[in-house]
């Protein structure tokens, strides 16, 4: 264990990482409950990946009245959004302004990093130390990392030596990356990719797309709000909120209620079709049932996108580069506003990584297998170290001093109960984390039902005086199966994806680790566990610190 030898700065009941959406929900509630509490960030500013992630065309892929805090009537009536899918810049306004109206930024140290915690046992704390060579000491630590905030830069030969500008969509610069009359070159064609690759098109005077794997993409369809939507919206919210608790996905999709194999396969084009027309992320929730467990019916989908991309590329080699293969919707599903069209632009090339490889990058651009492109500009839109990454980039020691990392083993067997604790961390919780719906179910309503279920536990852990809290290792075991055997009856598991980190070099693949068995069941089985005295954990009182485990009840 590594020797920290720092002088505490101060005492908290709660400590949060983070002040993206998770973190500054974390921080409000356990404020308002009455916890001395404190969030850190890396940042110098609120937002989370919304405050890092502003390279070109950076847009929410859930619909904005979807995509908000829903906890607060004010503050749902005071903001208004602009569109449908709404940029970067306006989110970051809304968390900004969220920030503002409950006076969070007191309780945020910006720009610091905690580096590591370690479980203290004697004193039943947390002792986190920070990137300023401080520390401090908390009773619960709390983690707003996101599960896509860890960027993952491919290593590749020679990037030391390129000689032009290079980004990482993940860390964009805050001043505007000028590409006209520029040669750019763009790695991965994953969300950020296909989201940026049609705006730099428009200015670069070549574009080069070096893609690995080709994605289904569903137009957006973003448009500008009308008034009077806007104020139904207001007006008509409580539903909309039910609505959402009550959705496999946390958004308000309802699918037709029968499989895509029953319809006749001209209705079910026109089923398609109208999705297709519409947009937006409801694709594969709002058409049939059944797209994510039958490979037949999945088919009918892709099979389906894929005419749309040969009808819209005119090259049909081109065309055929961008044919994906991997059923649809087991990758993350994605939105584009004139994606494919871009590759019909004259300044745009498209080339096959798999079949050509990139060897290595020059000091002029990159370099593969059968040939050298010159580059004034490199964009790497390679994504992240999804799920696991962010936790893995904190040196969190449990009660008996190993790592997170060391017992979920790079990630290849990753173990939780709930999505929010795991066996051998005491007092430690995890918003939206492995195993939960995550990044599967609208994010900002998993993160409140994730902080409202944890404060929840730790004011019944205060009104108790219960020292410790702790996920039984059967209980761990047992989520884990479960969550295992919902994921086998579906397609997700079939698919490489970022999911279960394929996309990182080395990174072991474990179980599936999101929960799939819709957002409304997760709500019930963790609202069971509260109900019945926290089930499935060990509780401490200060008398039971050295006696062997015993469960508390309320008896």
């Amino acid at each position: 264990m590594a020797s920290h030898d720092k002088t505490q700065a101060t005492s908290l009941d709660v400590v949060v990482i983070g002040a993206g959406f998770a973190g500054l929900y974390a921080l409000y509630r356990f404020r308002e409950d009455g916890f001395s509490t404190r969030a850190y960030e890396e940042g110098e500013n609120v937002g989370g990946v919304w405050y890092w992630s502003r390279y070109p065309g950076a847009r929410c892929d859930s619909e904005s009245i979807y995509y908000n805090y829903t906890f607060s009537d004010e503050l749902l009536q005071e903001w208004t959004w602009s569109s449908r899918y709404p940029e970067q810049p306006e989110i970051l306004s809304y968390l900004n302004y969220m920030a503002d109206k409950f006076d969070l930024r007191q309780d945020i140290q910006f720009k610091t990093r905690v580096t590591a915690a370690h479980f203290d046992n004697e004193h039943n704390r947390w002792q986190i130390y920070l990137n300023d060579d401080t520390s401090i000491s908390a009773k619960y630590l709390i983690t707003g990392v996101g599960c896509l905030s860890a960027t993952n830069i491919p290593d590749f030969k020679g990037l030391d030596s390129f000689e032009g500008e290079w980004y990482h969509t993940g860390n964009w610069p805050h001043e505007k990356v000028k590409f006209d009359g520029k040669r750019v070159g763009v790695i991965g064609t994953g969300s950020s990719g296909v989201q940026s690759i049609p705006v730099i098109a428009q200015e670069a005077s070549h574009l080069t797309v070096f893609q690995r794997t080709p994605q289904y993409a569903v137009p957006a369809r973003n448009h500008a709000y009308d008034p009077n939507f806007i104020r139904q919206t207001k007006e008509n919210y409580n539903e909309i909120k039910r609505k959402m608790y009550n959705s496999w996905g946390a958004l308000p999709f309802v699918p037709h209620n029968r499989s895509a194999l029953e319809d006749t396969p001209e209705e079910r084009r026109k089923v398609y079709e109208d999705a297709w027309q519409k947009g937006g992320e409801g694709f594969a929730a709002a058409t049939y049932n059944d797209l994510l467990f039958s490979e037949e019916s999945n088919e009918t989908a892709s099979e389906f996108i894929r005419n749309k991309i040969r009808e819209t590329v005119h090259d049909p080699e081109v065309a055929e580069k961008l044919l994906p293969t991997h059923y649809y919707a087991t990758k993350r599903p994605i939105l584009d506003t004139y994606y494919y069209e871009t590759y019909n632009r004259d300044n745009v090339t498209l080339l096959d990584v798999k079949k050509d490889p990139v060897e290595e990058v020059t000091p002029s651009g990159v370099r593969t297998a059968e040939a050298e492109y010159d580059l004034d500009i490199l964009v790497f839109a390679t994504g992240y170290d999804g799920m696991t990454g962010p936790l893995f980039k904190i040196d969190i020691h449990g009660e008996d001093g190993t790592t997170l990392k060391e017992k979920w083993k790079d990630g290849a067997e990753t173990r939780t109960y709930l999505g929010m604790t795991t066996a051998g961390f005491p007092n430690f919780f995890m918003i939206t984390g492995p195993e939960s719906p995550s990044v599967l179910a609208n994010v900002p309503t998993a993160i409140e039902q994730h902080v409202n279920w944890i404060a929840n536990c730790i004011q019944y852990l205060s009104d108790h005086e219960i020292e410790k809290i702790e996920a039984k290792e059967e209980a761990e075991e047992a989520w884990s199966e479960h969550c295992n055997e919902v994921a086998q009856a579906t397609l997700f598991p079939k698919t490489e994806s970022w999911y279960t980190g394929a996309n990182i070099a080395g990174k072991p693949s474990g179980r599936f680790p999101i929960y799939l068995a819709g957002f409304p069941i997760y709500r019930q089985k963790c609202n069971e566990v509260a109900a019945n005295g926290y089930e499935g954990f060990w509780m401490y009182k200060k008398e039971m610190r050295n006696i062997e485990k015993n469960h508390v009840t309320t008896e």
